[in-house]
């Protein structure tokens, strides 16, 4: 396990030299931590480690509540380290989790020089700006535009108060407006309670009559937090939201602002790991899609919010092995349930399918005592998923099918076969068997799989040549002029496909050059920050790529997004005409700087 190599590629150590890092790493110490262990207590002892997670993921407890997720090569405990006083919050294991424990007289050091600095002050911007995922959860800094519904509800100003009634009732609302020509009036049921029935008037009293007007209306993009503050201040509980013009979209109740947090990605996991049974658990996950639809409302990362669904994803497949091995019993082996594909390097969208394996402990896949225990249990597993709307592997890429289940060594051999002759099979699975990541089970298979990996450059330089090559199969939709070139006919006429036109490019060329400098990352950006660092590729071309992917996500997002609200089925097709100028231009520069990039692979290639 190359510490030093590891720390290399991730803050505060990114600008150590050589020396540093050696020291550093002679001295690190290695711990497992099983998932739910609490590693660091708040207001506990002080830090004596500064830790870095090398697999897995731990969260940030503040009095019980989940505020933040710290993945793979980020640290933890360095607050409490400077400070000396007890940690500020909590920290336990989200999962199976391995951890490099850097000295406290190491640690202090360096995060006293330059680089250290650095990374302190970026923790600190972190902390303050809460709108960046994965830190504290924006419940309430929620922009309220995203928390409306369900189109509005209207009566005409000449109804009576029994019709209006009548249509809150068949509506199922609590509110509606009325327009009155250049403004509107509001009717809530409290006021049919309190002006109507407590005052003693019938029911065919003119709604005019015993509604508020004029309104207090909230433009779309204020924070939900804003605006429980204002309602809490006027004494009101409906308010009605205004898109840019000023014209009225919606309607929003503090019920449903206060309830908010219910449909945060925390709440949404914690109900899936607590779900009693396979029913319950599936039920939990098909609140997925408007979790989403919530984020993506809000100034969330679109990339942050394709770790949160494939957190979701994982939790989920977690909670149905863990159900699957209740009713069918101990496995008689240890095992390793590895993500692949899009869930492997946490980038997933709305519309996702499977992609996973089983690794066993080394030995006879085939032993008559073993796989059927296994097979079983992955059918259980895959089963679940789709119920939840994961869907399978038109591919199949799932560890249902026998070849997805091997031993640790047969996994391994595997590698090295494709790697040195990839074929027909080896070339079709390099974009979803090499991007892997274990999210449970007792057996360590990572680490020999990475391993292989890490050789590539210089044992199988001909597959690293074949990676290149992947990169360059798919083209971006561009024609003549920059013209976006659509589909020309089928389901998908006058659309664009954006994941295989952008997301999937820029995905493989990301692999590419992330095997071919002998590395192992996961994730599309953090592969093109370790090439760019090898200097495989330039900061101009790793920013251009970084916000290229950004676009795309964001683009993809929105359209499915806004597929689910209209109660149709995701995909990937866009239509250009839908996203407006400015959106189309900046989609036009993004498949040129991808178009671009891969010119630039072709010419390394010697391929002209």
């Amino acid at each position: 396990m190359d510490v030093a190599g590891f720390l290399a590629a991730y803050p505060p150590f990114d600008g150590l030299d050589v020396d540093q890092l050696r020291r550093i790493a002679s001295a690190t110490q290695v711990e497992f931590f099983p998932a739910g262990t609490t590693i660091l207590e708040r207001s506990g002892e002080p830090a004596a480690f500064l830790y870095v997670v090398r697999k897995g993921a731990v969260e940030i407890l503040d009095q019980g509540r989940l505020v933040d997720l710290i993945g793979e090569g980020e640290p933890f405990g360095e607050l409490s380290l400077v400070s000396g006083q007890g940690p500020v919050a909590s920290v336990r294991s989200a999962e199976d989790t391995l951890c490099y424990l850097i000295p406290r007289g190491l640690a202090q050091e360096l995060l006293q020089g330059a680089s250290g600095a650095r990374f302190l002050a970026s923790v600190a911007r972190r902390r303050l700006d809460s709108t960046v995922w994965p830190t504290e959860m924006p419940d309430l800094l929620t922009r309220v535009g995203a928390q409306v519904r369900r189109a509005l509800v209207t009566a005409p100003p000449d109804a009576t108060v029994a019709q209006v009634a009548s249509l809150m009732t068949e509506e199922r609302v609590s509110s509606l407006l009325i327009p009155l020509g250049e403004g509107w009036g509001i009717v809530t049921d409290r006021d049919l309670r309190s002006r109507v029935l407590a005052a003693g008037r019938t029911a065919d009293v003119p709604v005019t009559e015993v509604m508020t007007s004029p309104i207090v209306t909230v433009p779309a993009d204020t924070r939900v937090a804003e605006v429980l503050l204002r309602m809490l201040e006027r004494g009101i509980h409906h308010l009605p939201v205004t898109d840019g013009a000023g014209t009225v979209i919606g309607m929003v109740t503090d019920t449903d602002l206060l309830g908010l947090a219910q449909q945060s990605p925390f709440a949404l996991k914690s109900a899936i790991e607590r779900a009693p049974d396979h029913d319950a658990a599936v039920a939990a996950a098909r609140d997925l899609p408007e979790t989403v639809a919530t984020l993506v409302g809000t100034s969330v990362d679109p990339v942050d919010i394709g770790h949160v669904i494939a957190v979701t994803i994982d939790a989920l497949s977690r909670r149905l092995l863990e159900l699957g091995i209740a009713r069918l019993g101990e496995p008689p082996v240890p095992w390793a349930w590895l993500a692949l594909g899009s869930e492997a390097r946490r980038e997933q969208a709305m519309f996702t399918d499977q992609d996973h394996a089983l690794a066993l402990e080394p030995g006879d896949r085939a032993d008559g005592d073993v796989d059927p225990y296994f097979a079983e249990l992955a059918r259980a597993v895959t089963d679940g998923l789709e119920e939840a709307g994961i869907h399978r592997c038109h591919g199949n890429a799932m560890a249902e099918h026998p070849a997805l289940r091997r031993s640790v060594d047969g996994w391994v051999e595997a590698f090295r076969g494709w790697m040195q002759d990839p074929g027909s099979e080896g070339s079709i699975l390099s974009s979803i068997v090499f991007d892997y990541r274990q999210i449970a089970g007792p057996l360590q298979a990572e680490p020999a799989l990475d391993e292989v990996v890490r050789s590539a450059p210089h044992v199988y330089p001909m597959f690293i040549r074949h990676l290149s090559r992947r990169a360059l199969d798919l083209k971006a939709p561009t024609g003549f002029f920059r013209d976006l070139v659509v589909e020309a006919k089928g389901e998908h006429a006058g659309r664009l496909d954006i994941k295989h036109g952008g997301i999937t490019i820029v995905t493989n060329l990301a692999r590419a050059y992330d095997i071919r400098t002998g590395r192992s990352d996961k994730g599309t950006l953090e592969r093109l920050r370790a090439a760019c660092g090898a200097g495989q590729i330039s900061e101009e071309s790793r920013e251009a790529l970084e916000e290229t992917f950004r676009l795309l996500w964001a683009i993809r997002l929105e359209h499915q997004v806004a597929q689910h609200r209209a109660g149709e089925a995701a995909d990937d097709f866009v239509d250009p005409q839908e996203l407006g100028p400015v959106r189309r231009r900046a989609l036009k520069e993004a498949f040129r700087i991808i178009a671009a990039e891969q010119r630039a692979l072709h010419l390394q290639l010697g391929m002209g």
